[in-house]
């Protein structure tokens, strides 16, 4: 069997290329080399979120793997038939559940059967989507490409404990192309969550982002208290509007208010800009526009190094070509 190589120190060199290539590999049955792993990051090589997540595509598929360890820069990833069925993962500590998912969903469309995760790790972690965004930004994006999943939170899981536990169920789907170039009317809605802290903590963070955003002229549909005594300790909060989102987390010692205007202020930019589609959001979209039947035209604010690097995995891997074009917007064409 021919194998695509790939160089995972190409662009960003981050994990993004990992996540792609394996989930590209898995679907297209294709398999795939990646060399120089994250090879100019402070730490080289494969960390353990980056293992666990390959272990789970691995097991999806039935595949053959070489070089799966920690530090590992060279891995080979030659996959099975895709399997529908139940999979767990605890990912330790505060490992980004939002991540593995990012991983493991494009496959899980094209499985015979339903899957079903149940992951165990860090919900709310800086440096990855929360599982709010993840829930009602990426997968209300998906769902318009023909993505069938839901998923529901049953604990929450902040740094550095984690012990936070998410459900997903993926069904079959049909991926079809897109054309979203023109933002939905801003209706924001949002959750604000804590746990093992006071209860007023979720509401100011919540009033502080609907005030600023009032402030700016931006309607507020409603945004959700959430505040359990679940195993770990912290608080967050999410803003959405269609394919747009923001995010913020509570430190010891940030009042909930200052919390709450990170959130509004992020969103309210993302509004601002007239794009249809957030950065970070476009970053995740980028593999299924590339799997899709069909063309997929969106727009975003700006094009982040991790879209740009996932453009070139998927032109690698697949047939499809993408287009970048600067107007008052990034448009993205996939053809």
């Amino acid at each position: 069997m021919d194998l695509i190589e790939i160089d995972g120190s190409y662009g960003e060199g981050g994990g993004q290329i990992l996540r792609s290539a394996i989930a590209v590999s898995a679907i297209t049955g294709r398999g795939v080399i990646i060399r120089n792993i994250r090879k100019n990051r402070p730490r080289p090589g494969l960390g353990v979120q980056h293992i666990k997540s390959i272990e789970m595509a691995g097991r999806m598929t039935g595949a053959s793997i070489e070089g799966l360890a920690p530090g590992s820069t060279s891995i080979t990833f030659i996959p099975g038939d895709i399997r529908g069925g139940e999979y767990s993962l605890d990912l330790g500590t505060a490992g980004s559940i939002s991540l593995v998912l990012q991983s493991v969903a494009p496959i899980a469309a094209f499985a015979p059967s339903a899957v079903t995760f149940h992951v165990t790790g860090g919900t709310d972690v800086r440096w990855s989507p929360t599982v709010d965004y993840f829930r009602n930004v990426t997968l209300h994006a998906l769902r318009s490409f023909g993505l069938k999943g839901e998923l529901n939170i049953e604990s929450r899981g902040f740094f550095p404990v984690g012990w936070g536990r998410v459900t997903a169920v993926i069904e079959p789907s049909r991926l079809r192309g897109v054309a979203a170039e023109s933002p939905e009317p801003p209706s924001v809605r949002g959750v604000s969550s804590s746990s093992r802290l006071p209860p007023h903590v979720v509401r100011r963070q919540a009033e502080a982002a609907q005030k600023y955003l009032n402030s700016l002229g931006i309607e507020v549909s409603g945004i959700a208290l959430d505040a359990r005594n679940d195993r770990s300790t912290g608080s967050s909060i999410t803003l959405f509007s269609g394919f747009l989102g923001g995010s913020a987390l509570g430190e010891r010692g940030l009042p909930a208010e200052k919390v709450g205007i990170e959130a509004a202020t992020i969103l309210a930019n993302e509004i601002e800009s007239g794009a249809a589609v957030d950065p970070f959001l476009c970053d995740q979209l980028i593999t299924f526009m590339a799997l899709a039947e069909g063309a997929s035209v969106i727009t975003t604010g700006s094009v982040t190094s991790h879209a740009v690097t996932n453009m070139w995995v998927m032109e690698q891997m697949t047939n499809r070509r993408f287009t970048v074009e600067k107007d008052r917007v990034v448009y993205i064409r996939s053809v």
